[in-house]
């Protein structure tokens, strides 16, 4: 059992918080619930929410999961979570109820017992949640594969829902710009269809982890978009088959906010011109793309004309076989046939 409580101090990056969302398997529930409940550490400590616990006290409530425990084999029988917010933000307690609910979802915790504290420094609050492990229906601690990926989805859903600047830490790596593209990749982009919904969260992404024009510019360009003038002199956003989208539309806020975080389009390229740069940067993909299908469809064309060819060979020993059979029978049968007739002069008379 381990009995040691958990560092949840928040990571940085380049002085920036990253992880809001910071959580761990463990044992050791008369340990947590001091840790939780120490008031030298902070200013304020309130045991916030107590559910599905016969105890209204922290110290028996997170007893009654060990108790319960000491029934299954498990020795990490709780999860533990701290929510660190930014430094410079003031976040109130209904955002950090919603991310309890959005990070006990992920994590499959749905309707587990569960303790919430908050602490206080500084006019700073920070929050604690505590779910039991235990299934007490399977009688067996639930499995948690994968819960520090799933926490920094949380994490980085919570910095585009309420406007944080987003570390690069949290930036999405899974969007790629196109010119990266391997050839099947590339394919599969061409059939796949643009998700409304992922393509505003790429841009909503971008807008929070930048802090100026040039930012916003080379995370847009990471993606494969181009940030462009649009012909209404507002900021747009261009990607690989010269589609146009209105950035203040896509990531959801007004025009006067983008232009106070971007400026002026003055220096920005036409939708034409980002166009024609578009194209121009990728021609030589596409040619290689092409270069590369077509030789891959020659050594297709080749292989097929040789597995046809067996084919046919295969076949036409096969009905010569059969034909072979079928000549063999009809003699075999013509012969016991003639041997069924009656012969002499008494085969007249039948």
């Amino acid at each position: 059992m381990d009995e040691r409580s958990s560092d949840h101090r928040p990571r940085t990056w380049h002085g920036v918080t990253v992880l809001i969302l910071k959580g761990s398997q463990r044992g050791g529930s008369k340990q947590l619930a001091t840790h939780l409940l120490k008031m030298h550490d902070n200013e304020h400590v309130e045991v916030h929410e107590l559910r599905g616990f016969l105890s209204d006290d922290l110290h028996a409530a997170l007893h009654e999961i060990y108790a319960v425990s000491r029934g299954t084999r498990a020795k990490q029988f709780l999860f533990s979570l701290s929510l660190n917010p930014p430094e410079d933000e003031r976040v109130p307690v209904k955002t950090f109820e919603a991310a309890i609910e959005d990070a006990e979802k992920s994590l499959g915790l749905e309707g587990q017992p569960r303790a919430v504290v908050f602490h206080e420094k500084n006019g700073r609050r920070h929050a604690h949640v505590v779910w039991s492990r235990i299934d007490t229906e399977q009688m067996k601690a639930i499995n948690m594969p994968h819960f520090k990926l799933k926490l920094r989805e949380v994490s980085r859903d919570l910095y585009l829902i309420n406007g944080w600047q987003m570390p690069r830490g949290l930036v999405n790596s899974r969007e790629r710009d196109p010119r990266n593209f391997t050839r099947v990749e590339w394919e599969q982009a061409k059939r796949a269809k643009q998700d409304p919904k992922a393509l505003k969260s790429l841009f909503q992404e971008c807008w929070a982890s930048s802090d100026s024009n040039k930012s916003f510019a080379q995370s847009l360009q990471a993606r494969g978009y181009t940030l462009a003038r649009g012909d209404r002199r507002g900021h747009v956003a261009v990607d690989f088959q010269g589609e146009v989208y209105a950035v203040s539309k896509w990531v959801g806020v007004k025009t006067k906010e983008v232009r106070a975080k971007l400026g002026e389009v003055d220096e920005l390229p036409s939708t034409e011109q980002a166009k024609t740069m578009i194209a121009s940067r990728m021609t030589d993909m596409l040619r290689n793309h092409i270069s590369k299908a077509e030789t891959a469809h020659q050594k297709q064309v080749a292989t097929l004309a040789f597995q046809k060819g067996r084919i046919v060979e295969r076949q036409r020993r096969e009905r010569s076989d059969l034909d072979a059979r079928h000549l063999k029978r009809w003699n075999k049968e013509t012969c016991e046939r003639a041997n069924r007739l009656n012969k002499g002069f008494k085969g007249l008379w039948c």
